[in-house]
């Protein structure tokens, strides 16, 4: 090695010995006849101390070295005279001996420091500098704890580590895939897998019993911050399970992984269905790190010659905690943020308990004092509060107040980062229907086995069946989720159809698949995990891309190697294209 100690782990204990030390210089300050050097590796900023009593051609040459100069020192630790309190190695300095220049550097493009001046795009550009400053590097380490702590708990729980291909089938369903052409098979292609899903599904009919594997998976979609058109999964499947052991498991999982990378009890996991998840907080992955759920006023509003009440289905209400102090002015940003078109409110009402107790709102021309004490009683609003009301479409309203629901948790710091609350979410509608091609599309995939007790509903009413299916969400953010699979042929069979699927087009796509349900598939079941979103809630962050060390921009382009990029005359006439 050629380093005795990392610059995080001296202390007082190691005066007068000698040691070694490698690392990029971070500063330098220069006082007279001192200079000082911060160095700074992986672990930490170890000081390092040149003194021109003590050699001055020592000191010439420090001060040579500028930021990012990687550097090697032997020396002797001191204890320092000015200690610094926020270094782990803030009692002690290196009295250089010998310095040596591994390697100069040109001047960063921005700042390697905590607060850089660098813009996004340039630090993705440079984006192996950008790792050196401290918060996205201690993410990268958190995302290996991570890692760690998922594979330990699964290794330990019997389940198996079982690599499938990246060159697969492309299946039209589903978001698009990214297709690779075959040199040797002209004319042909492969795709890049969007999920493991049929592999799993046959490692469960080969009977290995308990599967995983920590898998990219490969989608070509629009970009949103919790999107890449690559990202990383926690894929697993079990067989002869219900959905309530993949629960239970799943559950101690991430209890387990927040306890070991950031010292944090999950608490209680509440199990909602959709149905109540939609009617409670408008979403299917609610935020439960504050309450304001939703109340109904639609029988309590109504009659009151109210047109925009009396004409709506719904009228729902969310009571904001305290909030009866914000201004005027700051309910008209909040009316104004509903109203955006990525909302589609067509306006939003009010209603003040102020402390002494008397209501006032947006529409006291229509509601005197009794009939605003009816919305107070079913808010269970107290004095102090803030009553929003929406009303219209009811499945339109819903998705408004869920949207104006984040938004108030964010204006009042309800949504803190260090704070995190889980929820399942069980019992999804099987199918949704889509008015562009006239036909069911599955909601999750067509692997996901209906409810048993709505079997019967299948050929008579299937916009109602349940799936046998559940999401995980954590702090409003979708992070895991999966179901018990059909391993029935003839079900399958019958799932295809309802999905539009010929025979033939069924068989082309999935025929390995429902060949392999004809030697003995086993009952089985699964979920995925989002590792990206875990990672980037673990660490506070809001996009994907500050927990993954190479990412795309929100183009889809890694600016730093420059990808996609054209190829070749000679590569596109080998491939045929």
């Amino acid at each position: 090695m050629l380093r005795s100690h990392n610059c995080e782990e001296l202390r007082l204990t190691d005066a007068g010995n000698t040691v070694t030390l490698c690392g990029w210089v971070q500063r330098r300050r220069d006082f007279g006849g001192m200079s000082f050097i911060d160095l700074r590796d992986r672990y930490g900023i170890t000081q390092l101390s040149f003194n021109e009593d003590y050699n001055v051609e020592l000191l010439n040459e420090a001060r040579s070295v500028s930021r990012e100069f990687v550097v090697k020192i032997t020396g002797e630790v001191t204890e320092r005279s000015n200690k610094n309190p926020n270094l782990a190695t803030g009692d002690i300095e290196i009295v250089v001996n010998t310095l040596e220049v591994l390697n100069p550097s040109l001047t960063p493009p921005f700042t390697i420091e905590d607060d850089t001046d660098g813009g996004e795009e340039l630090r993705l550009k440079y984006r192996y500098l950008d790792i050196r400053r401290n918060p996205v590097k201690e993410k990268l380490l958190i995302r290996h704890a991570a890692n760690k702590s998922i594979r330990n708990f699964l290794n330990g729980s019997d389940f198996v580590e079982v690599e499938t291909p990246y060159l697969i089938k492309s299946t039209p369903e589903g978001a698009r895939d990214f297709v690779v052409p075959s040199r040797l098979n002209e004319d042909q292609f492969y795709a890049l897998p969007q999920s493991p899903q049929t592999f799993k599904q046959l490692l469960m009919v080969s009977g290995l019993d308990r599967y995983y594997q920590v898998v990219k998976c490969f989608r070509d979609e629009d970009f949103r911050s919790d999107r890449q058109p690559e990202f990383t999964q926690i894929d697993c499947e079990m067989t002869f399970v219900e959905q309530s052991d993949i629960l239970g498991l799943f559950e101690k999982m991430v209890r387990n992984l927040f306890a070991e990378s950031v010292d944090y009890d999950l608490g209680d996991i509440p199990v909602l269905t959709y149905a109540d998840a939609i009617k409670t907080y408008g979403s299917d992955k609610p935020d439960m790190r504050f309450d304001m759920t939703f109340k109904y006023l639609t029988d309590v509003a109504k009659g009151y010659n109210f047109g925009i009440f009396d004409n709506a289905e719904s009228i729902i209400a969310v009571n904001a905690s305290g909030a009866a102090s914000l201004t005027r002015k700051q309910i008209d940003a909040i009316t104004n943020y509903v109203k955006r078109p990525q909302v589609g409110a067509k306006g939003l009402i009010y209603c003040r308990v102020n402390e002494d107790g008397s209501l006032k709102s947006s529409v006291d021309k229509f509601f005197d004092q009794e009939a605003l004490a009816k919305w107070v009683e079913s808010c269970n609003a107290k004095p102090g509060d803030l009553i929003f009301v929406m009303s219209g479409d009811l499945a339109e309203t819903q998705k408004q107040m869920n949207d104006l629901r984040l938004h108030l948790g964010d204006l009042l710091d309800l949504r803190t980062k260090d704070t995190y609350k889980a929820c399942w979410v069980v019992d999804f509608p099987l199918l949704e229907w889509d008015d562009e091609t006239g036909r069911y599309h599955a909601m999750h995939h067509p692997f996901t086995s209906p409810k048993q007790e709505d079997f019967d509903l299948i050929e008579t009413d299937p916009k109602n069946v349940r799936a046998n299916a559940y999401d995980m969400a954590i702090n409003g953010m979708e992070v895991g989720g999966g179901s018990i699979r059909i391993h029935d042929k003839e079900l399958q069979q019958k799932m295809f159809d309802l999905l539009g699927f010929t025979k033939e087009k069924a068989k082309a796509q999935f025929g390995f698949l429902m060949n392999a349900f004809e030697y003995g598939a086993p009952p089985h079941g699964g979920i995925a995990f989002g590792f990206d979103r875990l990672c980037a809630i673990l660490t506070g962050t809001e996009s994907i891309r500050d927990v993954i060390a190479f990412p795309k921009n929100n183009m889809g382009r890694d600016i730093m190697i420059d990808a996609p990029s054209p190829i070749s005359k000679e590569q596109r006439d080998e491939l045929g294209l």
